[in-house]
């Protein structure tokens, strides 16, 4: 059967999705299709001799990322029947998520073996990766994608660092574990939720292996340790549970949250087709859809778009949400992001200006930052910060942090690309569609942020406060110090891993300025208590500035002498 027949068969998504394929990725992925196909039918399975299995098959492939082909072990095609499975039950809601779990043996890579690690395509998700290993026979199968050789060298040079032997290394590294394999409808925060859920019942991810398909669906598979038995049947069980508990909790919320606008009626009844937004009366922020300009897109995600336009004849950045991506959890995200920003005034925080929140016209709008993010700069732009001027961002950061804190509200997902920089150079804190108001007892536990610069309590759902943000901001600021993602060779849900079971950290340059490099260790502490707050954060950036500042001066008089007894010494001669 043609490649062309086999496509035009699966519909227009399909083609439409293969239109983003390479051709070398999109022949890969087409091989691995015949040769599980192959193996399907070999292995003399009820479902390979239905009739359009084949057709069926590919349309599989095609729904899922091509890295899905690319990475998958067509030695273990059974898996993907697997796949294929979970992914057609999650189309009945009654289902999901739906599961499956088996036991898996990983095993340590032998010297003189080499990875073949394979770029991932665009549609990749930002916690996802899978790599190929060499395939070992043993009591258990392996795992469907093999182990990503990143963090299996992660895992070796950490515990060669504790002296275990060779042989214990060997031993640790070959025990069977389990996968586990989820499907259910893509959402936001969805791998947040299931790594939760594991952890709830004492797991530890040692692999994940994120994929969404091109009509809505996930298919989530994580290979973990911390269950006692090889067997499933219990564990199963007790993820059933799990998931049920977790469902009843969900609807529990969405019964609050009904509660809560039931006693906002009389506000509702005053504004029916508003958002509700806390409000002290103070203040006037909702903004006439008709007076704002559009110009040009800035940038686009999956739930808003942020463009640059007018409003008053002023400069602004417009952030506007997809009116067919809205959902209960966004408003509220929309409904706090506003409640905050209407209160805070610093120089070194994104000034709000105003929000519309009347729908479909949901956007808030902000003073426009015109250089864009530090993010973009460091990795975009490949830009680089001398010490000077990284100290200078620093210390802007830091006292809009300090601003927060003293106001107690909790970023919680400060990173580079929530750093704006505006025409004079000057650095704000930007995006409160996570922070939050700390409460009363002084700790939050709901995880938020992104894995590569949360702190290792967030990471654990444990009660957690202003401390995270000061873990972020280090793990920033090293981003700063050397133009380099974090954790650039791990995925993030890798990163985080290392970063609670194995107290991974970013690596210190050498020659680093000593109290720079000092203030990294404080800010990223295991225990949040030891780590400073922003004030005194603030304090210790100025006075490096001024040492800097010292010995660029230093520097510039003994050049300025120097040439001045060299001008003297040739007059002389």
């Amino acid at each position: 059967m043609a490649i062309e027949d086999d496509v035009e068969s699966c519909g227009s998504r399909v083609v439409e999705s293969l239109s983003l394929v390479n051709p070398r990725q999109h022949r890969q992925k087409f091989e691995v299709y015949s040769e599980v196909l192959r193996r399907i039918q070999d292995l003399n399975y009820d479902e390979a001799n239905l009739p359009g299995f084949d057709d069926q098959l590919w349309l599989h492939f095609n729904r899922l990322p091509a890295r899905y082909a690319l990475d998958v072990n067509v030695e273990r095609a059974e898996d993907v029947l697997t796949h294929k499975r979970l992914l057609q039950l999650a189309e009945d809601p009654a289902n999901r998520p739906v599961f499956e779990v088996r036991t898996v043996q990983v095993y340590s890579v032998g010297n003189g073996h080499s990875f073949d690690s394979i770029n991932s395509d665009s549609s990749m998700k930002e916690d996802a990766q899978s790599s190929y290993y060499p395939i070992k026979r043993g009591v258990h199968p392996p795992p469907t994608f093999g182990s990503s050789p990143n963090f299996e060298a992660l895992t070796l040079r950490y515990q060669s660092d504790e002296g275990d032997s060779a042989m214990n290394l060997s031993s640790q590294l070959s025990r069977p574990m389990h996968e586990i394999t989820f499907s259910t409808v893509d959402k936001p925060k969805l791998l947040t939720q299931l790594t939760s859920l594991l952890g709830e019942i004492g797991l530890n991810i040692q692999e994940a292996h994120a994929f969404s398909t091109v009509d809505g669906f996930s298919l989530d598979v994580f290979v973990v340790d911390g269950w006692p038995y090889e067997a499933t049947e219990e564990l199963k069980n007790v993820l059933a549970r799990e998931v049920s508990k977790s469902k009843d909790q969900s609807c529990s919320r969405q019964h609050a949250v009904l509660a809560i606008s039931t006693q906002n009626k009389t506000l509702s009844e005053s504004c029916p087709d508003c958002i509700e937004i806390p409000t002290d009366g103070t203040d006037v922020w909702e903004i006439d859809a008709r007076q704002l300009k559009i110009e040009s897109k800035v940038a686009a995600g999956s739930y808003g778009d942020l463009y640059k336009g007018t409003y008053c004849s002023q400069e602004v950045a417009i952030k506007v949400l997809k009116p067919e991506r809205v959902s209960t959890e966004m408003l509220k995200e929309f409904s706090q992001e506003v409640y905050i920003m209407r209160k805070i005034r610093h120089k070194n925080v994104v000034q709000f200006i105003g929000a519309c929140t009347r729908p479909p016209n949901l956007c808030i709008v902000t003073e426009f930052m015109a250089r864009g993010s530090i993010y973009d700069f460091l990795h975009k732009q490949k830009g680089v910060f001398k010490l000077p001027s990284l100290i200078k961002v620093a210390i802007d950061v830091s006292k809009g942090m300090n601003y927060l804190h003293q106001n107690n509200i909790i970023h919680r997902d400060l990173k580079t690309a929530n750093l704006l920089m505006d025409e004079n150079e000057v650095v704000k804190v930007a995006d409160f569609g996570v922070a939050r108001v700390q409460a009363q007892s002084g700790v939050m536990t709901a995880e938020t942020g992104t894995y590569r610069w949360m702190a290792p309590e967030v990471i654990e759902h444990k009660p957690y406060d202003y401390k995270a943000d000061v873990f972020s901001f280090g793990i920033a600021l090293w981003e700063l110090l050397t133009g380099e993602l974090p954790y650039s060779g791990l995925t993030p849900l890798q990163a985080a891993v290392g970063v609670v079971q194995k107290g991974l950290r970013p690596i210190i340059p050498k020659h680093t300025q000593p109290r720079l490099a000092e203030l990294l260790e404080r800010c990223w502490w295991q225990d949040p208590t030891q780590r400073p707050n922003f004030s005194e954060i603030t304090d210790i950036l100025q006075q490096m500035a001024k040492e800097v500042g010292s010995e660029r001066e230093d520097y510039g008089r003994n050049k300025s002498t120097c040439s001045f007894f060299s001008s003297l010494k040739k007059d002389l001669h």
